[in-house]
């Protein structure tokens, strides 16, 4: 029987962090600690054991340490976690990445891209936290169901095979399942991507359009992805795995989505700063928007929705307005 213990170190106490954690605590060989970067948030997390404002009504297992305290976090560990949003990550990590220990793998769970830059978060983690071995794990997964113990099948991808199956080892469990894939920047693209066509679909139920309108969206969403990962370098294959087309379906569908809340709510009328204001999590797929616009107008990569997206939220065009410019495009073949 295997007697070795594990120590992962999960830096950014969200709800998608909580949930992670909670699952590798399920494991008694598992030493699991929960970093709380925001201050706000450490003392009823600390006092309650619970992610109140995120995770309402789940306690977060006893065996997982929660601290304020990076070394303590840190000590010992054999996997670094990265549970940051995109927007806020380099500025989180960068003025603590010298306390981090060299050469210790780091697994991204983080779906964005960054603005300006186009930096994936396995970029951004390379280049603030030196280099060492990266992975990210991605796929169909709300915080919620994950943190109830709802069955969950997700992908973790590296360049590094031997990390990939390590991860999938060490987080697998009989409601967690975990699939490897070597086409990291698929992975990570699909990840950060769906979120764009997550607001188009929200937009699709503000509008109160039907199940016609929505297949469609989805079918020439996920095209619209692939067609933009494959230029990046990505396999056109991962986009019909979990990562794209799992993920998609969920963020679309959900009534967890985030960023189909986004697209409802413009839908309404609401503008995109008071929508933004008003949440408590971050909706990945308004700042993504913006850069994937901007990467596929440099590289001439035709993304319809993207662009529609795009003039949604960064030019106050009218959400109805930009379906009707999508519907009466040029006609042309369903491969283009």
């Amino acid at each position: 029987m295997e007697s070795a213990s594990y120590r992962f170190a999960v830096l950014g106490a969200g709800a998608w962090g909580t949930a992670v954690a909670s699952v590798l605590a399920q494991q008694p060989r598992h030493r699991v600690a929960l970093w709380i970067h925001r201050p706000e948030n450490a003392k009823v997390l600390l006092e309650k054991r619970e992610n109140v404002r995120l995770l309402p009504g789940l306690s977060i297992p006893k065996s997982v340490l929660l601290t304020t305290d990076l070394r303590e976090a840190l000590e010992g560990a054999d996997l670094l976690i990265a549970a940051i949003p995109t927007a806020y990550l380099r500025s989180s990590l960068a003025p603590v990445a010298a306390r981090m220990p060299p050469a210790v793998p780091m697994l991204s769970l983080v779906k964005g891209i960054e603005v300006h830059t186009f930096r994936r978060p396995t970029e951004i983690l390379a280049e603030v936290c030196g280099a060492r071995p990266l992975a990210v794990l991605s796929g169909p997964s709300h915080a919620d169901e994950v943190s109830r113990g709802m069955p969950t099948s997700l992908v973790v991808a590296s360049d590094d095979p031997a990390l990939a199956r390590w991860v999938q080892q060490r987080l697998s469990t009989e409601r967690f399942r975990v699939y490897t894939n070597l086409d990291l920047v698929g992975v990570e693209l699909g990840g950060a991507l769906k979120n764009i066509i997550g607001i188009a679909a929200g937009i699709c139920d503000g509008l109160g359009f039907g199940d016609n309108a929505k297949a469609a969206l989805l079918t020439r969403g996920l095209s619209e992805m692939a067609r933009f990962g494959v230029a990046l370098g990505a396999e056109q294959q991962t986009f019909w795995g979990l990562a794209g087309m799992g993920d998609l379906i969920t963020t679309c569908f959900s009534k967890h989505g985030r960023n189909r809340a986004v697209g409802q709510r413009l839908a309404q009328g609401e503008k995109p700063d008071a929508i933004l204001s008003s949440m408590q999590m971050v909706a990945e797929g308004v700042f993504t928007a913006r850069s994937v616009f901007e990467k596929a107008g440099h590289m001439q990569i035709n993304m319809p929705i993207t662009t529609e997206v795009y003039r949604v939220l960064y030019e106050s065009k009218d959400p109805r307005t930009a379906v009707t410019d999508l519907m009466v495009r040029e006609l042309r073949h369903e491969g283009q």
